[in-house]
């Protein structure tokens, strides 16, 4: 089972719970703070933060590593939970998983995708797939955190990049450091993600279901022909919305947590 954290707003007794899904390379924490503000906003609602498989404490999933074998971990655990388990949000990669765990679905669920267009890209064009080249650049272990950090941002990647990539760092018996994720397992899901199209779960979403498309306005993820595409979608369909947060980047968690809050507790996010 996908290790996880259950986050609930004090004594609260949730009637349904939203998966919190990180991106390629994050880990559940990614979602902590958020999860606790949108708990704190829909008291009615609990969060369960989950490692993906090959990240955090999910590191000893079997292959194959692809989007579909993921989204089915993540479906087993919510079944293993006997949790009402009614939405997800997803950040990149996340939120292609959340899609795909949808689609698995027999009812309706709110769905958020956080800066993560649902159609096939360019492999190595993503920002994540130049952090993975540095990853694999470089040796395995280091003597300290440190001593990781300073090699990535010596390698090219900004500060932030690298102190984000030091989560995934494991202490070892002798005191040196290892990076956690196994970077073969990692490419495999990267690939898988960058050629699967969910762009058909978008368009014609299960019954009952809600999916919010947020974008960040200083992100390369969308291209103008897919915001457009998926404006034309949100035009005909009413559980279908855009939000574009414009000061954002493609981590827009951390770019715009606030207004990002804003968007999961407000009235729009509830089902139709």
């Amino acid at each position: 089972m996908l290790a996880h954290s259950i986050v609930k707003f004090e004594s609260s007794q949730p009637s349904r719970y939203m998966i919190f899904l990180h991106g390629i390379l994050g880990t559940r924490a990614n979602w902590r703070g958020i999860a606790r503000s949108f708990v704190k906003g829909r008291p009615d609602w609990g969060a369960i933060l989950v490692d993906l498989p090959q990240h955090g404490d999910s590191l000893q999933q079997p292959p194959p590593h692809t989007l579909k074998t993921t989204a089915a971990d993540v479906r087993a655990l919510d079944q293993a939970l006997s949790l009402p388990v009614r939405g997800a949000v997803g950040h990149s990669f996340g939120g292609k998983v959340a899609l795909e765990w949808l689609a698995m679905q027999d009812g309706g669920a709110e769905i958020w995708l956080i800066d993560s267009s649902p159609g096939p890209k360019e492999e190595g064009s993503s920002v994540t797939a130049g952090v993975l080249m540095t990853l694999e650049s470089l040796k395995k272990d280091w003597p300290s955190r440190e001593a990781f950090v300073q090699s990535i941002v010596e390698a090219g990647q900004p500060e932030a990049i690298a102190q984000w990539l030091a989560m995934n760092l494991n202490r070892n018996d002798d005191g040196s450091h290892s990076f956690g994720p196994d970077l073969s397992a990692i490419r495999s899901l990267i690939e898988d993600y960058a050629k699967t199209d969910l762009w058909p779960v978008v368009e014609s979403p299960s019954a009952g279901s809600t999916i919010h498309v947020v974008i960040g306005g200083r992100s390369s993820v969308f291209s103008r022909l897919d915001r457009a595409r998926v404006e034309a979608v949100a035009g005909r369909d009413p559980g279908v919305f855009v939000h574009i947060i414009e000061d954002a980047g493609h981590w827009v968690h951390v770019d715009a947590a606030e207004e990002l809050v804003a968007l999961l507790t407000s009235a729009a996010g509830e089902q139709p």
